[in-house]
């Protein structure tokens, strides 16, 4: 028989944290996250997130065997500002037993209904900026630091409880060699000059720093429309500047400002550290940093994390500018593959922008809803 329990202790919650250690032990697709950031993550003094927004944790036991776990969120603003009355679940791992999915998922739907809401979602985190989706095809491929790997019966699980799809995400890749400057190179050179535009390129991190408040302003701005987005609060921008800025390497961060220095365009490119997170089994110490640091600056692949361009410039070729910039530091450092995140797939917009790389999709994945 299946018990659910709440994490209550700091050994539940590192046990929650551990279990796809060895759901995934024998995967050589799946990407483990660093131990210490994850319990970070959740740890109601330390992300902000938990001023906006409530979270549960729960293991699933058979005898004393942990087979399962799932986080129970709910984003406040989400509810009350945007009036989406949504139960939120992520984090939700599972042996394959229909048991076990479906009194983790009940356990969720408990809360959304004590709360009034209407419909739980998932899997997703707390805000944008984590990851999101089960996956549904690409399990022959390694995941990325910013996405969850499953185990292809997952999706099954989602089905036979009364789940239905809800949202869908493509992930897409393309060679460096796809990159013809001859489509952006000349075009950049009159956006600039038609717009009183600049480039701003960085050497050193805190170079950065004083634009990152902006870059996450325009971050809201840029993505408000879509039916996903939940706004990045000032207390969540100091966060995730601390966390996610020291991983990305200040050239591969490009900015694009008017005449005035605002902010009118900006991307972040990461190197993938999957395999280095690989071998540093979830540890930094005492190998797993060298790994890393070995990763960022040796990596010949990188990950489109973010792309943002102000509305009042969306459709007037910003982007051209950023991929210049890009073109020449990716030369130099000798790139040759480039991902992309998962992006929603009626995401139009994000789509032109990509068509002339020829890129391929190598996975799909989706969220779930049932109504409450």
């Amino acid at each position: 028989m299946i018990k659910v329990k709440e994490v209550t202790t700091k050994k539940d919650l590192k046990t929650f944290v551990k279990f796809p250690f060895s759901l995934y032990k024998d995967s050589e697709y799946w990407v483990p996250p660093i131990i210490k950031q994850e319990l970070e993550t959740f740890n109601k003094d330390k992300n902000p997130i938990f001023k906006d927004a409530e979270a549960r944790f729960f293991l699933a036991y058979n005898g004393d065997k942990v087979v399962g776990r799932i986080a129970a969120i709910i984003n406040w603003l989400e509810v009350n500002k945007q009036q989406i009355k949504k139960m939120r679940f992520g984090w939700f791992d599972f042996e394959d037993d229909l048991e076990i999915s479906k009194a983790l998922l009940e356990t969720v739907e408990s809360i959304g209904k004590q709360n009034n809401l209407e419909f739980t979602e998932g899997p997703v985190g707390f805000s944008n900026l984590d990851k999101v989706g089960v996956m549904t095809e690409g399990f022959d491929s390694i995941a990325t630091m910013i996405t969850w790997y499953n185990h292809s019966y997952y999706v099954n699980h989602y089905k036979a409880h009364g789940y239905k799809i809800e949202k869908e995400f493509s992930e897409s890749k393309f060679p460096f060699s796809n990159v013809n400057p001859d489509n952006f190179t000349k075009a950049q050179a009159l956006i600039k000059k038609r717009y009183k535009l600049r480039a701003l390129n960085f050497d050193k991190t805190e170079e950065v720093m004083p634009y990152t408040d902006k870059m996450f302003d325009l971050f809201n701005e840029s993505y408000a429309s879509l039916s996903s987005f939940v706004e990045i609060t000032d207390l969540q921008k100091a966060y995730f500047k601390k966390k996610f800025i020291s991983f990305v390497n200040p050239e591969y961060i490009k900015f694009v400002v008017d005449e005035n220095d605002r902010l009118v365009g900006f991307a972040i490119v990461m190197p993938s550290f999957a395999k280095a997170l690989q071998k540093a089994k979830g540890r930094l110490f005492p190998f797993g940093f060298n790994h890393i640091l070995k990763a960022k600056k040796n990596s010949k692949d990188v990950i489109f994390y973010l792309i943002g361009i102000h509305p009042e410039y969306q459709n007037k070729g910003v982007h051209a500018v950023i991929f210049n910039e890009y073109y020449l530091t990716f030369t130099q450092k000798g790139i040759e593959t480039c991902y992309r995140t998962p992006e929603l797939e009626d995401n139009e917009a994000i789509q032109k922008i990509w068509k002339h790389f020829n890129p391929v999709v190598y996975k799909r994945r989706k969220t779930f809803r049932k109504d409450l």
